[in-house]
């Protein structure tokens, strides 16, 4: 199979069914730490309150403790263009799903634009960021396994001056690497 047609054929698998092979290695073996049935509706957060970095708000979908830490996931709204400085994660994969507008990522040396119905992995220990390519998009993330990402954003929205800083990312397993490549130069 060419490459392009595999690349195509795999961005056109519905999310659902993205999202149970990517966890299906980690799940097994572990069981939810609550198996009562929790529906999320569209923009809301799975805990009541909805998040914000001053980029985006951030709505989260499925909690750590939920799956016994095998997946942390949000609904990342209201994106404008800059995103997250450019970082990898050591321990766990970081998939994007792009529900409106447009993002720009770049996944360790290569970008792809994406548009709704198109996703890309983060593989763990490779670099990578985004941005959104026009004034406001929507994109689904799920980190797997969990890690120290839920707690990351909790503390981040009380923090936002220093966030994105490499002393405050390296506490949460995480590791910056520099700015973004999408940041505009302040004149």
């Amino acid at each position: 199979m060419q490459r392009r047609a595999f690349v195509k054929a795999a961005v056109s698998i519905p999310p659902v069914a993205v999202l149970e092979t990517f966890l299906s290695a980690h799940a097994r073996g572990q069981a939810p730490s609550s198996p009562d049935l929790h529906v999320v509706g569209a923009g809301e957060d799975r805990f009541g309150k909805t998040h914000s970095l001053g980029f985006s708000t951030l709505a989260f979908k499925v909690g750590t403790e939920e799956t016994a830490g095998g997946l942390f996931m949000i609904e990342h709204r209201h994106l404008t263009p800059g995103g997250p400085p450019l970082h990898m994660h050591p321990h766990q994969e970081e998939w994007f799903y792009v529900m409106e507008g447009g993002v720009v990522f770049q996944v360790g040396e290569k970008r792809v634009e994406l548009h709704p119905g198109e996703s890309v992995l983060a593989p763990r220990a490779v670099p990578h960021t985004f941005s959104s390519l026009t004034e406001s998009s929507g994109m689904l993330i799920a980190f797997c396994p969990a890690g120290k990402m839920e707690q990351y954003f909790r503390d981040a929205e009380q923090h936002k001056g220093i966030a994105g800083s490499p002393e405050f990312i390296n506490r949460y397993d995480m590791e910056w690497i520099g700015p973004s490549p999408f940041w505009k130069a302040k004149s």
